[in-house]
């Protein structure tokens, strides 16, 4: 029987209260990270056939239109629930608050969450977590959706690079234990952006 690993990627992203703009750097250096984590046999959620002949992951090209500056309203009174996983394991969150953004004239919604157990760390007390469908899923993109890191912003506006959206590990190994995206974080628009779907 497998082990069940928990697929946490944690990226370093500075978010805050004042207006940010597109970085094409910061997109590049995303990619280099990624693609040198997945290169690595000590960090790598590759399988070994996989690992063997991985290159680089895909991505779609860097585009401004995916980097917002959104509004964040924080949650109130909030109960923890369990999320669904890819496998029996429910780890905890609560919702930590919306955030509002537009592409393409187009008004779209997200829930961020904190994981309950990270939240009680140093490392992890500021991380929020924003899973996400829309509608490249299971074509260009990863049928399950894909994730993006976030800090708690010191205000009301947080900057969200889709640029920078990422696979779970299930995308490339069973044995990972990744959560479900909330149907209500399903966008119905195309998100082409980030990381696409393995093979």
């Amino acid at each position: 029987m497998n082990k069940i690993f928990v697929f946490v990627l944690f990226l370093a992203f500075n978010t805050g209260f004042c207006q940010k703009k597109f970085d094409p750097v910061e997109v590049e250096n995303f990619q280099k990270k990624i693609n040198s984590e997945f290169a690595d046999p000590k960090t790598s959620p590759l399988e070994e056939k996989d690992l063997k002949k991985f290159k680089t992951l895909e991505f779609y090209s860097a585009n401004h239109k995916y980097f917002v500056n959104a509004k964040f309203i924080k949650a109130k009174n909030e109960k923890a629930f369990e999320m669904k996983t890819s496998t029996a394991r429910k780890p905890k969150y609560i919702k930590f608050g919306t955030v509002y953004f537009v592409i393409d004239k187009v008004a779209l919604q997200l829930n961020v969450y904190q994981d309950v157990q990270l939240s009680k760390t140093n490392e992890y007390k500021d991380h929020l977590f924003l899973p996400f469908s829309d509608l490249t899923c299971g074509k260009e993109s990863y049928i399950g959706g894909r994730y993006i890191d976030l800090k708690i912003p010191k205000g009301n506006t947080i900057y969200i690079d889709f640029n920078q959206a990422y696979n779970p590990y299930c995308a490339y190994n069973h044995k990972y234990s990744c959560p479900i995206v909330p149907l209500e974080n399903d966008l119905n628009v195309a998100i082409e952006a980030g990381v696409k779907t393995f093979h």
